[in-house]
């Protein structure tokens, strides 16, 4: 699909115009068009659609017409969104201007290297694509404005690039009437003006070139009291001279880049500013990070403002420090000071070279002959007032006045946002598509090459390392195998320097000009997989002295007060570490600084103080995981249950109940004695297992209720929750119930929310919603906020099924704000406040609230749930194909069995009801009730039975489909009219049967006791 905005609007996909009627959806697609590839936020899309008054909802008035675009576009997947932006997924080169900036500036750039045919090709075909006056629908809005008045430059420019490069080969005649519009158009443009006189000039018409520069002088001086410019000047001058007027060439040794160069506006700026403060900046950074591509990227920009030149001198191949000067004035060349004869001395020399104008020096790698290059640049500097010094290195060169410019490896994509917005995700791209013309940054793509980006910190090199192994393995390929990065990452250009052609050269290098001391103590801290405190760094044996050594070294970085090394650097640190016999003991060392870390914390987390120690354990998540794979990997089950144990309520906080229960799996299951820490793992690994819907490994469990320990509350339930898992109620409340409720209110608030699984699982929702606000007391009692909510949510929707809807709300309202103090994700309790929502009939406000949760860019499994949803209320209104595309989008998250796969059969049975076919509708709603009833969770059977009933309706037994119905009603002990489908299928088939025999039919259901409630939903699947 293509989106011309340069003239009125006009979009074309498959050779075919489409359509997009209406002056807000035109507007709209053009603001979005005008930052292609980019996210726009909502505000801004807001005031370019509503410029003069915004409407009294924004957001909803901006997601109906978002929603109406995308049914006008062929693809609804080419408008992206997320938490508060809205994104237009197509390449640059799919919108004109954006294709007009990127063949103008090629055109532009072949013009300096001296290319003209390439230059013109270029440009005519940049200007080709000018129709009118761009962003004409939109020209009074203020973001257009400003975006015409750029567009308009370019656009000069490119005209003057393209008469540039047709006076070189054509007749100047042909030019002279062009030139004369174009300097009347714009009569105070000197380089028109320079362009004319070149013109007339080759046309024999000198006497009028010189005409043209004093009518220009004189205007100049009339209007402005300014001069003509330099170029200007120097043209006339040439003409007074009988000389052909030519455009001044650029001095310096700077070769063109053969790649394109991604990102790094900010840095550019950045070297710019600190050239304003003083002479020399230096460019500091590991290896690989870019510094001599940015280095070499900023002075190509500059070069048209020195005079003396951009100069390069590349270090690397000096070996002794005596040679730098040397080096130096190679490359600026000997042609430029005469005889040899006239000094032996380098620097004086040089000297003479450079002190008579301005100049630029680009001194790259100059780390291992650090002390010659600062006394080298400390001498230029004193001595050529006018030189300026850009210098890369590992190290700062250590000399009076340096401005030092730290390189970072480019930014990856944030969370929620687009990842082709990140210049390590566009460098990866674009270096793909060198090797495999074939490449596309696809959806799919984007989320492998972010990930693969992620994993090598977004080190440019290693980058372009990657993506040149695409010529020989699949994107998946490479994701898989980079878990060797340093054997992967190899087969660089054969024209980079040797130390650039691999991964594992270009660490080598900078590791190799440590001391051996500085060597041991680096391989020792590879073992942080992520940053780590100097008090850490104490732990495995690495003193603050060397930390700062290395961070000036560029080995790590220091963010804040902590340091990291890179992930390259780290496992080439682990290689070493290996090699030097010590992996084992420093990562004892590190384990247990964590684990102490972690029990340190436990008990506060479960208390008012969870918040501060809530961040101090998320920035060493990465660190504590770490501590557990290695105790389970070194079967030390003492360190890795004691860490589980600490750490069980703070998975489940940052990652959810199945992410707790696999970390806590992992502990259960390292081989070793049974003990009141194992009970303790064992009783949150069920727990969170439950709560994932999911069935738990009861092998890992079974052996740790050890008889003198049968009155902790870690054992009780452990006891509750194999009764659950295991359908035997009874037992279950019985052991909760054996010694009370416990002191501790923490301990007090799980043994009430266990309880409550128990009696939701015994249909008995009048019990769970007291045991859910008894355990929301205890939680709140403790100040512990994430049991606090998880209770909320739960009574929330318990409240909800007893059609208390207000009180349901209101719960999950307050867990919402408690899950945001968390910097948790409320999705999940957003979407089912959604639902109360439309309990109450308030449906366009309840899609609107799950579009607005789709827009965030949520976690998968919320994802699925808020589609779901979507699916319902689509069927509701009777949009069924939307409703089929919402579950299909949904089903693709599924799989694991859990209660979301239960509610996607109901949801599929549901929509195969509405569009009447009932073969369809058997079989899914089978599926549902089999999974739901797998689950400790009756509420869940009860939705399973209402869309039996509806079948069993659809088939003509009216009469016991309001059995089911009633069915229904006895396994979630509530009537549940509130539901859109209980609701709608009462009503039906009371009309149906009439008041009296619905009533006595329902009555027979809803008086069953679980196990025949269960048994006659089952008969009617045929179960």
């Amino acid at each position: 699909m293509r989106v011309s905005v340069l003239g009125p609007l006009e979009v074309a996909a498959d050779h075919k115009v489409v359509e997009i009627g209406g002056t807000k959806l035109r507007a709209l697609l053009i603001r979005l068009a005008v930052d292609v590839g980019h996210p726009v936020s909502a505000d801004s899309l807001v005031d370019a659609v509503w410029p003069e008054a915004a409407p009294a909802h924004p957001a909803a008035a901006l997601q109906s017409l978002v929603w109406r675009l995308r049914q006008a576009l062929p693809d609804e997947r080419i408008v992206r969104s997320g938490s508060g932006w809205y994104q237009l997924d197509l390449p640059l080169d799919a919108v004109d201007s954006h294709r007009f900036e990127r063949l103008a500036g090629a055109g532009q750039r072949a013009l300096r290297a001296g290319d003209v045919d390439l230059a013109r090709q270029r440009l005519r075909e940049a200007l080709a694509l000018w129709r009118g006056d761009p962003l004409i629908e939109v020209a009074d809005a203020p973001y257009a404005v400003a975006t015409g008045v750029r567009l308009r430059e370019l656009w000069l420019t490119a005209v003057e690039d393209r008469v540039e490069a047709d006076l070189a080969v054509e007749p100047a005649w042909s030019l002279g009437a062009e030139l004369a519009e174009l300097t009347a158009a714009y009569p105070l443009r000197e380089r028109l003006c320079v362009l004319l006189m070149r013109a007339l000039d080759a046309d024999g018409r000198r006497a009028e070139a010189l005409a043209v520069y004093e009518r220009m002088r004189r205007r100049l001086a009339d209007e402005l009291g300014s001069d003509p410019g330099a170029e200007l000047q120097r043209t006339h001058l040439a003409l007074l001279r009988g000389n052909r007027p030519e455009r001044d060439r650029p001095r310096g040794n700077l070769r063109a880049p053969m790649t394109s160069f991604v990102g790094r506006a900010g840095e550019l700026a950045r070297i710019r500013e600190r050239l304003r403060e003083g002479r020399l900046v230096t460019l500091v950074g590991p290896g690989g990070v870019g510094k001599t591509r940015l280095a070499t990227a900023f002075a190509a920009g500059v070069t048209d403002r020195i005079e003396g030149g951009t100069w390069l001198v590349e270090l690397a191949p000096v070996a002794a420090a005596g040679d730098v000067a040397r080096a130096v004035l190679a490359a600026v060349g000997p042609r430029e000071v005469g005889p040899p004869a006239s000094s032996g001395d380098p620097l004086r020399r040089l000297t003479e070279v450079l002190a008579p104008s301005a100049a630029l020096l680009v001194l790259d790698n100059c780390e291992h002959v650090v002390g010659a290059a600062a006394r080298l640049v400390d001498e230029l500097l004193a001595r050529c007032p006018r030189l300026l010094v850009v210098a890369t290195s590992r190290e700062p060169l250590g000399v009076a006045g340096e401005r030092l410019c730290p390189v970072e490896p480019l930014p990856l994509p944030e969370p929620g946002e687009p990842a082709e917005k990140s210049p390590a995700v566009r460098l990866f791209a674009d270096r793909a598509a060198a090797v495999r013309p074939d490449f596309v940054l696809s959806d799919d793509a984007a989320i492998e090459v972010a990930d693969v980006c992620r994993r090598l910190d977004g080190l440019p090199l290693a980058i372009e390392l990657a993506a040149v192994r695409l010529r020989t393995m699949a994107l998946g390929q490479l994701a898989t195998r980079l878990d060797d990065p340093l054997r992967v990452l190899a087969g660089g250009a054969r024209s980079a320097p040797e130390r650039h052609r691999t991964l594992r050269a270009v660490v080598a290098w900078s590791w190799d000009l440590l001391t051996g001391a500085e060597r041991a103590q680096a391989a020792r801290l590879a073992v942080f997989p992520s940053s780590f405190t100097a008090e850490a760094a104490d732990r495995v044996g690495v003193a603050w002295e060397t930390l700062d050594t290395l961070v000036d070294k560029s080995l790590l970085h220091l963010v804040g007060e902590r340091y990291r090394m890179l992930a390259t650097i780290r496992e080439y640190g682990l290689e070493r570490l290996a090699a030097s016999g010590l992996a084992d003991s420093v990562r004892a060392a590190h384990a247990a600084w964590f684990l102490d870390l972690a029990e340190r914390a436990a008990r506060h987390l479960r208390g008012a103080g969870q918040l501060r120690w809530l961040g101090v354990l998320t920035v060493e998540r990465d660190n504590l995981l770490a501590a557990l794979r290695f105790a389970a990997d070194a079967g030390d089950a003492a360190t890795a249950r004691r860490l589980a144990a600490a750490l069980g309520l703070f998975w489940a906080i940052l990652g959810g109940h199945a992410e707790a229960a696999d970390r806590l799996h992992t502990a259960l299951t390292v081989p070793g004695p049974a003990s009141a820490t194992h009970t303790a793992v064992a009783a949150q690994y069920l727990f969170h297992t439950v709560l994932a819907g999911r069935a738990p490994d009861t092998a890992a469990v079974a052996c740790v209720a050890e008889p003198d320990d049968v009155e902790q509350p870690d054992t009780t339930l452990v006891t509750a929750l194999l009764a659950l898992i295991g359908n035997d109620i009874r037992a279950g409340l019985t052991a909760i119930d054996r010694h009370g409720p416990p002191p501790d209110p923490w301990q007090r608030g799980i043994s009430a929310l266990v309880r409550a699984m128990l009696t939701g699982a015994a249909s008995d929702i009048s019990t769970m919603r007291r045991d859910l606000a008894a355990a929301a007391a205890a939680f709140r009692e403790s100040g512990e906020r994430w049991g606090l909510a998880t209770s909320l949510t739960y009574l929330g929707l318990a409240e909800g099924v007893a059609d208390d809807v207000d009180t349901a709300e209101s719960a999950l309202g307050e867990s919402i704000r408690l899950i945001r103090q968390l910097g948790g994700t409320d999705h999940v309790q957003r979407a089912w406040l959604a639902m109360m929502h439309a309990q109450q009939g308030r449906l366009e406000e309840a899609r609107a609230d799950l579009l607005a949760i789709l827009d965030e860019g949520v976690p998968s499994t919320a994802e699925a749930l808020t589609r779901l949803f979507l699916a319902d209320l689509a069927r509701h209104r009777g949009e069924l194909t939307q409703a089929a595309a919402e579950l299909d989008l949904a089903a693709g998250w599924l799989g694991d069995g859990g209660f979301n796969d239960a509610l996607l059969r109901l949801g599929q049975g549901h929509l195969a009801l509405a569009s009447n076919d009932l073969d369809a509708a058997g079989p899914r709603l089978r599926e549902a009730f089999g999974l739901a009833s797998s689950l400790p969770d009756m509420p869940m059977v009860a939705q399973v039975a209402v869309g039996v009933a509806e079948l069993t309706l659809r088939r003509g037994a009216a009469g016991d489909a309001a059995t089911v119905l009633g069915a229904a009603h006895a396994l979630r002990n509530a009537a549940a009219t509130g539901q859109l489908d209980v609701r709608r299928l009462s009503q039906e088939l009371r009309t149906t049967l009439g008041p009296t025999a619905y009533r006595d039919a329902y009555d027979q259901g809803r008086h069953l006791d679980r196990d025949a409630a269960l048994a006659a939903v089952a008969g009617q699947l045929g179960c």
